[in-house]
């Protein structure tokens, strides 16, 4: 009996310890969600501060997801290189400038320059957090570990707008009564305190980077094994044969995989191995149904259709209730299996997107400004966060979670680096399109989105495979 019990506590000793160290890692991804959407509650202080009009601001949100596209291309290259710790250190130091150098500028194309410096850091964490967690983590609770990924950056949108919020009301009133994001607030205006707001995470995740264990990975391609079985014997436990095993499966693997470049992913009738376009349309359609319009837009696409109560604090109910689908993707991502959330998903994203498009379709024009009559500012609401919910619950999650982990190892890098840098274009392609295709038809726009919903349900069922409970050394 008493062997059991100092097995059982041996063992939760080894899961909390590598839920600590995936949470560290996970730093980043909420730094990904938090400097990907502070810029949510400033839009309009930017509008107004540089007077610019719809295509500037589009480019200065978007600005981001170009150096996104080109931190996710590259990060895990350099993690080869310099290792996964160092990477992760590296990409905070850029969060924290482009956080300072935003709260600063000069003029709107500075702007644009400090959030593409953000960008490449969001993408860097993007490769970086679930590579390092799928190689850490044991394979029963793989899952489960790599959707710390997606909690972070839900929770990084989250506090992000609650951040906003509090520095909103903080901001001095305006000729009309409202909060003034062009005041005077601690000699800057309240914009600027959002966007350096990000400083603080980005301090905490080098903390905490810097404190948590190299990956086993790495330390093996670098000749460390004694520190890569130190690091495996600290997540995993186990007596010294099966350390043994672990260690040569992971250098067996490690033969084929350190090396992959971007030319290993040729092949195939249409240039690319198929596993590899899978990834890449699995990571567009994640954009393409047009979630971030929500966490980058939402306060002004509110005031815009006449939510004026308080648009900013309307836009705090979306990122809770992404949370809340965050932990029921945890809850049954490694029980339910990936493919059966994604199609659930998607046909609640499709119902989402459709019934607010057909909401937004019943807007007016009251003295030049839009607004949803009657009962359809409420359905807009509730049905844009069912689609938030659906989202959030399956293709949020599971895509980084399968990104980490269906590729083969010989060209997992390569195809990762490919997959994520696709993610970010898409990302782009939305975020840049999205203000003038709501001037131009705000209905027609989540048409278009729900018809992406509509279309990843017939490619989830042909081209997506079950990974659920394969480790990463098997998958084929």
């Amino acid at each position: 009996m008493s062997s059991t019990t100092t097995g059982e506590r041996a063992g939760q000793q080894h899961l909390a310890h590598v839920v600590f160290i995936a949470g560290a890692a996970a730093v980043g991804g909420f730094l990904f969600g938090y400097d990907s959407s502070n810029i949510n509650g400033a839009v309009l202080g930017i509008q107004r501060h540089f007077e610019v009009g719809d295509g500037v601001t589009g480019l200065t949100v978007s600005s981001a997801l170009i150096g996104s596209a080109v931190g996710a291309w590259f990060g895990g290259l350099l993690s080869d290189r310099i290792g996964r710790i160092r990477t992760m250190q590296l990409a905070a130091v850029l969060f924290l400038v482009s956080a300072l150098g935003a709260m600063f500028p000069f003029s709107v194309w500075d702007l644009a320059i400090w959030r593409v410096i953000g960008g490449i850091a969001i993408g860097v964490a993007s490769v970086i957090g679930p590579a390092y967690i799928a190689e850490v983590a044991p394979p029963a609770y793989r899952g489960r570990l790599a959707s710390l990924q997606q909690l972070a950056i839900v929770l990084g949108i989250g506090v992000s707008a609650l951040v906003n919020w509090v520095i909103k009301a903080l901001a001095p009133a305006g000729a009309d009564g409202s909060h003034d994001l062009n005041g005077n607030l601690g000699g800057i205006e309240p914009w600027q305190w959002m966007l350096g707001a990000a400083a603080v995470p980005a301090v905490i995740y080098f903390v905490l980077a810097s404190i948590i264990p190299e990956s086993p990975h790495f330390l093996l391609a670098n000749g460390k094994i004694e520190k890569a079985r130190k690091v495996l014997r600290e997540v995993e436990g186990g007596t010294a044969d099966v350390l043994d095993a672990k260690l040569a499966d992971i250098r067996r693997s490690l033969r084929t995989e350190q090396r992959s470049k971007v030319r290993d992913l040729v092949g195939g009738r249409f240039g690319l191995l198929p596993i590899v376009w899978v990834g890449i349309a699995l990571a567009v359609f994640q954009q393409f149904v047009g979630i971030n319009v929500i966490f980058y837009y939402s306060d002004t696409l509110w005031h815009s259709v006449g939510q004026n109560t308080d648009s900013l604090l309307i836009s705090m109910v979306s990122p809770v209730i992404n949370i809340i689908g965050t932990f029921i993707a945890i809850a049954f991502i490694d029980r339910v299996g990936r493919k059966p959330l994604l199609l659930i998903g998607s046909v609640g994203m499709l119902v989402g997107l459709g019934v607010a498009a057909i909401a937004f379709g019943n807007a007016q024009t009251v003295n030049g400004d839009l607004t949803l009559p009657g009962a359809w500012g409420p359905v807009a609401l509730v049905f844009a966060n069912l689609f938030v919910i659906s989202f959030a619950m399956s293709w949020g999650v599971i895509l980084w979670v399968m990104l980490g982990e269906m590729f083969p190892l010989r060209i997992r890098g390569a195809a990762l680096a490919v997959g994520t840098a696709a993610n970010w274009v898409a990302n782009w392609a939305v975020t840049v399109s999205f203000p003038s295709m709501a001037g131009w038809n705000l209905s027609v726009t989540y048409w278009i989105y729900a018809a992406f919903a509509l279309l990843s349900i017939p490619f989830a069922l042909k081209f997506v495979r079950e990974t659920k409970g394969t480790a990463i050394e098997d998958v084929s």
